[in-house]
């Protein structure tokens, strides 16, 4: 079935630590083996770089030959249509969820081959209501039948409980932390929601390190390992 296409004009980063750590990371999240193919990557609070991550690792994935599917989870406040200057104007995910449209009204290709998306949508005002129905669920165990991979961005974690509900229908979970913004405990908590959520944790990001640790948007390892990178 034909979909409308829609451009993608911000680019990977043209840095070579930058390109290097999102290949490490997508070689990573491979070697997790195969079971694991639905994967959200989240954050302890805004601002930490997640979803250009989100968007660099599904990317770097497609550029494989995989079929990417990446779903803008954020429904509260997603920052993907305005960061990403879409000139076309986008159905999404919170009008899907309340029966506005069809799951096919609001998958999108893009201008990045083998990588489609599914945007946020319109703010919505009950956006953990929505994500807890069965539809949504339901719909990400139907996509999984067409995709390699599924990538979710959620909202931050600390205090929201939405990324909670998502991590309950993923394989595995990607945390990004902003090196020297957000303390050990309230990255703790995070954790502990993940797995009361019983979602595996496959790593972190320590984003925004300084460039002579290794490079300026960090590495990518086990989350015990953190702060030992």
């Amino acid at each position: 079935m034909s979909r409308t296409m829609v451009t993608l004009t911000r680019e990977m980063q043209d840095d070579y630590g930058y390109n290097e750590a999102i290949k490490t990371l997508r070689t990573n999240i491979l070697f997790c083996g195969s079971k694991v193919r639905v994967i959200m990557f989240t954050s302890s609070v805004p601002g930490e770089g997640k979803s250009d991550i989100t968007l660099a690792a599904a990317q770097s994935m497609a550029q494989l030959g995989k079929k990417v599917l990446v779903i803008d989870g954020d429904i509260r406040r997603s920052v993907l249509v305005t960061r990403y200057q879409l000139k076309e104007k986008v159905n999404g995910l919170s009008q899907y969820l309340c029966g506005q449209k069809k799951l096919e009204d609001v998958i999108y290709d893009t201008s990045v081959e083998n990588l489609s998306m599914i945007f946020a949508g319109p703010y919505s005002p009950n956006p953990a209501e929505l994500l807890e129905e069965e539809l949504f669920g339901d719909t990400v165990k139907k996509l999984r039948e067409a995709y390699d991979y599924i990538i979710i961005d959620t909202p931050p974690m600390a205090g929201l409980i939405d990324g909670a509900i998502v991590a309950r229908h993923c394989d595995g979970a990607v945390l990004i932390i902003e090196s020297g913004a957000v303390s050990w405990r309230v990255e703790q908590k995070v954790v502990e929601q993940l797995k009361r959520s019983q979602c595996r944790i496959l790593g972190a990001v320590l984003n925004k390190a300084d460039s002579g640790n290794g490079g300026y948007y960090g590495r990518y390892g086990k989350y015990r390992k953190y702060g030992k990178y």
